[in-house]
This record gives C-alpha cells, structure tokens and sequence, in this order.
C-alpha cells in the first residue's frame, strides 16, 4: 500500500540507524526500507559528510529527494539522473573557534571539513575514517572557509569536556557534543532543524507529517522542530536533554527502537 499523503520522515543515522559498530538491526533496515516503500520521503539528517552518507543510503535503498549531512550545513539534492548535487552549502572561518579550542586544549585533536567534502586533520585523528582527508599542522587548518569543525579530547571523559566547552564560550558557531568526548562545530545559526525546514517547504509537506528521530545532542533542534507540529522521537539512550525536547521516545538503537516508530506510522 503506497500512502497517500507522504510524511517527511527524518532520520539521524549514528545512534538512531547504526549502532556504535556501524550494523543495523535487521528489524531497522527492514523498517526503513518499508517505510519507503510506502512513499513516505525517508531521508539522513546527520553529522557525517556526504561521503560517508551516500554509502548507507545506497545500503539501504534509499533515494530521498535531499540528504542533509555535516550537522545541516550540507545539503543534498537529488538531480534527474539519480545522482545528488550539493545544493545548499552553509560555511565560517574556523580560525577564532580553533584557536580558542586549542588555548584550552592543548591535547586536542581537529578535523576540519571543507565545501566539496574533503577533509584536513592534525596527528592524532586515528579512530576516524580519513577517505579524502589530509594531514597538517595545525595552522594548516586554518584560513580557508569550512563547513564543520571536529575536535577530540582523548583525555578528557564526556562529563569533564562539557565542562570544559562551557568555560570556553563559543558564541560566533553551533556546537554540539558527540557520543564520547568530542566537539562538532558548525556555522552559527545552521543545525539540522535549519536545513530540513527548508527540505520540508520544498517538498511541500505539513509540518504536522514530520517525524524526525535521533539520539545526540546535535538532534536537540530537529527534534524540537518536530515536535512543535509532528513528531520528534528519541532515541532510548539519548541524554537526558534530547529526551526533555521529544515529544516522545523509543528503545535504544541495539532494541531496534527506531522499526518500532516506523512500523507504527498510520499511513
């Protein structure tokens, strides 16, 4: 049965779709791909760069008519012949936010991801994928516009490194800590909430046929958003902040929780 009227469904992918070791439940995959094959717009809203986006996607069967990737500060659309060009492109100077960083963390490990998806890194970035990354030093990353910023504190638990982010005071970018001890900056005013609005009035679908669901604290806006009209789910080990903006939550992505929200959408 194809529905009638398509939500706009959502979906973060680490800690939502994958679990921590990049699997996907069976339940989930076989939710996702149905919930598409309804005729819902089941699309990524995520962190990760395009690169690192298209492969689930193609995993999974899924061709959205937009992917929003890097926090919203890229978005995808998909051209007539299939393939995806980079539609919006939201960028800052890094420089300010790295250098004030760095004056707190002189251990800290960065990444920066520039407009057409290649990557600079400084030593140390090892547990990350670095497919079209380089390394430098680091005044190597600075002076050119970027889309994002990732930093990493492998000394530092979560708990001390939101204590040690809120003594910086980042007021010119977003930001937004990862699943352990790392920072995720992006251009100030762009989140995913900001991107998809933007997918949603073009796509001409109601806010009340939104259902966004994530885990992370870089899920707080497109929750929020969410919820105000449809539906923002989190994820059942989200933070305790991204369970206080939901208007609902589900099992944790190991319990499948995310088929659970797909497999009980009235069409």
């Amino acid at each position: 049965m194809t529905a009638e009227r398509p939500r706009l469904i959502a979906l973060d992918l680490d800690g939502t779709v994958l679990n921590e070791d990049g699997t996907i439940e069976p339940a989930t995959e076989a939710a996702v791909r149905a919930a598409a094959e309804r005729g819902h717009e089941v699309m990524f809203a995520t962190g990760r760069s395009w690169e690192h986006t298209e492969p689930i996607m193609e995993r999974l069967g899924l061709t959205p008519s937009y992917a929003v990737c890097a926090n919203g500060a890229l978005t995808l659309r998909r051209l007539p012949d299939g393939s995806y060009e980079r539609f919006q492109i939201e960028t800052f100077d890094p420089e300010p936010a790295l250098r004030k960083i760095r004056g707190h963390l002189a251990d800290g490990r960065f990444m920066v991801e520039l407009p057409d998806g290649s990557r600079l890194y400084t030593n140390g970035m090892s547990d990350w994928d670095l497919t079209r990354a380089t390394e430098v030093e680091f005044d190597g990353l600075l002076g050119t516009p970027v889309t994002r910023i990732v930093v990493v504190s492998p000394e530092h638990s979560e708990e001390e490194f939101l204590r040690v982010v809120e003594q910086i005071g980042l007021h010119q970018v977003a930001y937004a800590i990862g699943w352990t001890a790392w920072l995720d900056i992006a251009p100030a005013g762009v989140n995913k909430a900001v991107a998809l609005e933007r997918v949603r009035e073009r796509l001409d679908i109601p806010a009340s046929r939104v259902v966004a669901v994530g885990d992370g604290r870089n899920d707080l806006e497109m929750l929020e958003w969410a919820a105000r009209s449809g539906r923002g789910v989190a994820m059942g080990q989200a933070p305790s902040e991204v369970h206080a903006v939901a208007s609902e939550s589900t099992g944790t992505v190991a319990e499948a929780g995310l088929a659970a929200v797909l497999d009980g959408l009235p069409d």
